[in-house]
This record gives structure tokens, sequence and C-alpha cells, in this order.
């Protein structure tokens, strides 16, 4: 697999990813990076960093099925401690949930309305970035897209526009050595099923000129737009680079991928075809 950190800083060498969080991108809770070993406990939430304080840290948002979810953490929360330990910030939650093992159950309080509240989470075993993106995403609505800024062809305005086409939804960076090999075989697709429904759309969180002027000397063969405050990057739950996300006609999401796999390819138009074949949603 090929995967670029959204960190240039993090890059894996051994595996073909780019780690993408140059503008802070959320950060799962009891993990790092590079903890993605089963061995180690899960939540499944992230925590803005923004909101640390004496009153706790708060919840940016719950991967759908964790032991967060299930525990009913929402987004907006503020875990104020862990176990016994009192939290001000994402790396003392981290920390303590990283000293706990996979299958304890831990007592979290948390502030909701004015009101503290507690709750009790089983810990789970780190799933794979792929699983986890999975979790979340595939069989719910698409997340909505938030302000985003068209640097090339016509990106459009919702995923709402888009009720009856499939959409690949491509997160991206012009640094990004695997994205650079994705975008031709992405525009490869758009040329072979557009026709037939397909949209292909490409969304990074660089500069809005430097991608404009990517796009215009590679030819991108589809939509690119820029995500100036990375809003849309993390509703997706993107952390790593390229990360595809495949929707239906409907504006479901069936498939997440992250990084290129040479082997994958075969897959993905798979899918594609599959998906065009469904009758259009009913108005």
């Amino acid at each position: 697999m090929v995967v670029a950190p959204v960190r240039r800083d993090l890059a894996l060498a051994a595996l073909f990813i780019c780690i993408a969080s140059p503008l802070g991108l959320a950060t799962l809770i009891a993990t790092d990076a590079h903890a993605q070993a089963s061995a180690r406990p899960w939540l499944g939430v992230a925590m803005d960093s923004d909101g640390e304080g004496a009153s706790g840290v708060r919840v940016s948002h719950v991967v759908r099925g964790s032991p967060g979810d299930r525990a009913g953490l929402r987004a907006g929360d503020r875990i104020v401690r862990v176990s016994s330990t009192r939290v001000s910030k994402g790396a003392d939650v981290v920390r303590t949930v990283a000293g706990h093992s996979v299958g304890d159950a831990i007592d979290v309080a948390l502030i909701r309305g004015g009101a503290q509240q507690v709750v009790r989470a089983t810990l789970t075993a780190f799933p794979a970035q792929d699983d986890m993106l999975r979790m979340d995403l595939v069989g719910a609505f698409a997340p909505a897209w938030r302000p985003l800024e068209s640097v090339s062809g016509t990106f459009p305005s919702s995923v709402a526009s888009l009720r009856g086409r499939v959409v690949v939804l491509d997160f991206w960076a012009t640094w990004c050595g695997p994205c650079r090999i994705v975008i031709p075989k992405l525009g490869a697709l758009q040329a072979r099923f557009a026709a037939q429904g397909l949209s292909v759309l490409g969304v990074s969180t660089e500069d809005a000129q430097d991608v404009a002027v990517f796009a215009q000397q590679t030819a991108m063969a589809y939509p690119v737009a820029v995500d100036k405050g990375a809003e849309t990057t993390r509703a997706y739950g993107v952390v790593s680079l390229p990360t595809l996300v495949v929707i239906d006609k409907r504006g479901v999401v069936r498939d997440v991928s992250v990084g290129y796999d040479p082997g994958e390819d075969g897959r993905l138009e798979s899918t594609l075809r599959g998906l065009l074949a469904e009758p259009a949603p009913a108005d």
C-alpha cells in the first residue's frame, strides 16, 4: 500500500501513505500516528486542541460503533475525567486510556449541557485505519461539505446536488507521492464512466494558488476544490492521503480506501461498476 502523511514529517517509509494533518486535524483519542497495533486500547473519539482547559477537553467527533459511541459520548461533550484521572487536555486522555488494556471498562466523566454525568466505555483494540474510516462512514449519509473553494473545473456546491450520481471524493495533496500516482487513474475512470453517472472530485487543504497551478500543469481531469479550514477533511475523518470516499446515488458512503495499493485498482473499478448499475433514487 502507498500512503502519504498529511504531516510531511511523519511519512512512513514502509507504506505508500501520507499522514494528513498540516492544519491540526482531529487527533483520535487513545492513540497516535504510530500506535495502530491491535494490543493498544481504543476509545474512538477525537478532541479539539483549542477546546482544552480547566473544564476538560471538548470532543469534536465520535467514531460510529466505537467504544465511545456505544457508551453514549457525543460531539460537543467535554471530558473532565477518565477513570480516576482528571484531564484538561487531549494528551491526558490519550495517556490515561493507553494505560488500560483492551477489554477494560472505564468511567468517563463529562459535561453536557452544563451538567456533569458519567458513562462507562469498554475499550476495544485499535482498528486499522481503513477499518476505522469504514466503521465511521460506510452505510451512513456522506457528511455535508463545509465551505470549499473551487480552483479547477466546476466543483459541485454540495453532496446533495450530486444525488443520482456516483461520487469518488479524493482527499489529496500536491506534495503527496501516492496521490500523484492515483490522480491519473481517477482521471481515466472519470473519462470512462462520466456518461454513466460518475463524478470524481478532488479536495486539498493546501493553498488555492498552489493547487490551481498543479491541477493545470498536470491536466487533472476532474474538478478540484480547496478546503481552507480543513473542515470538510475533518468531517470525513481524513488523517492520511490519499483517502478515497465512494458515495452512491442516494448520497450514502459505500466504500473508503486509504493510501494506494497497486493491487486494488480493479476493486475500485468493480465497485464503481456495481454502483453505477444501481437504480437512481426516487425523488
